[in-house]
């Protein structure tokens, strides 16, 4: 999406990245890890042993782990195929929607530890421009990091560098639904008109469409979650957000918007709660997300959210780099 204008959660004015891919009824599913947490190689400090569950930790904020960073990626790159036409360009999975030219439903992700040549970049922007889209990429940098000083090389730009972040069973936190204000799992049409009405109001877009409304019967269809807030009185949508349809026990939590006139009431939060209190409940064992902004990022950490690597390693980003217009 270019990272579009948003006014998110609270009220902050923020960029949103993943609001455009959750209404595309994705049917994801990639090769499991069942080593997610523990890669064997650092050893568990006995303070931290009570927080294991299933022989992998459940502070996952504690780790550099790259295996939760491939796990994160695998997902991305085939929830990225859907709806979508796909291409390989050397080491580059590219993706172009037949619809839209929309930059963040057009991108490419790079094979993990992708070397690419100036011919592969080359080809790569071809293969945009010959489809009048813009060469962009988004990617976990840390799986690829030759890739960044190649596309600089090709006069790419750095749009932003979001923190990954990620929640799983027994961190969730339970916040507060604001007076007034109800939180329901949207199933009737003026219900589903509702969540995506929230989220296009917050996020600065058009009345929904028939489109738009389908759209999301088909993501919850095939696995995925909404949570409308609403005044409980009147029935007014007041914020909204959606679970990707979990595969191997992992899903996004995307799309939460709050309208400027419900913002700083503690909406998104309890969004973020009852998406997490779903998943969970529906056997998902890992929920991430991306932010941008600090407002956005302490919401998600009251919910419960971690950033992933910490204590002496960097955090995990997925880097947003584009091409811009000649």
């Amino acid at each position: 999406m270019g990272i579009l204008p948003v006014l998110f959660s609270d009220g902050q004015d923020a960029r949103s990245t993943r609001r455009k891919k959750v209404f595309v009824g994705w049917v994801v599913g990639w090769a499991s890890c069942p080593s997610y947490f523990w890669t064997g190689k650092m050893p568990v400090p006995q303070e931290e042993k009570k927080f294991l569950w299933d022989g992998h930790p459940a502070r996952p904020n504690y780790f550099c782990n790259k295996s939760m960073e491939s796990r994160i990626q695998a997902y991305l790159r085939f929830a990225a195929s859907q709806q979508r036409d796909t291409e390989h360009i050397g080491p580059f999975l590219a993706t172009f929607s037949p619809h839209t030219t929309n930059p963040y439903l057009n991108y490419a992700i790079p094979e993990d530890g992708a070397t690419p040549s100036l011919a592969d970049v080359n080809a790569l922007i071809a293969a945009y421009s010959d489809r009048d889209r813009q060469p962009r990429l988004e990617y976990v940098t840390k799986l690829a990091p030759a890739v960044e000083e190649a596309l600089i090389s090709a006069g790419f730009t750095v749009e932003g560098r979001l923190p990954l972040m990620i929640c799983t069973p027994g961190s969730e936190k339970l916040l507060p639904i604001p007076p007034e204000i109800e939180l329901i799992l949207p199933v009737s049409d003026d219900e589903l008109l509702g969540t995506v009405a929230a989220q296009n109001e917050a996020y600065g877009e058009a009345a929904p469409s028939p489109e738009d409304v389908d759209s999301l019967r088909k993501t919850l269809a095939a696995g995925g979650i909404a949570v409308l807030a609403r005044v409980a009185a009147t029935g007014e949508p007041a914020g909204a957000g959606i679970c990707t349809p979990p595969q191997n026990q992992t899903t996004e939590i995307a799309g939460i918007g709050v309208p400027a006139a419900f913002r700083r009431r503690g909406i998104a939060g309890a969004l973020t709660a009852r998406l997490l209190r779903e998943a969970f409940d529906a056997g998902v064992t890992v929920a991430f997300l991306m932010t941008l902004h600090e407002q956005e990022f302490r919401v998600y950490t009251r919910a419960g959210f971690s950033a992933i690597g910490s204590e002496g390693c960097a955090n995990d980003e997925i880097l947003h780099i584009s091409l811009p217009p000649q």
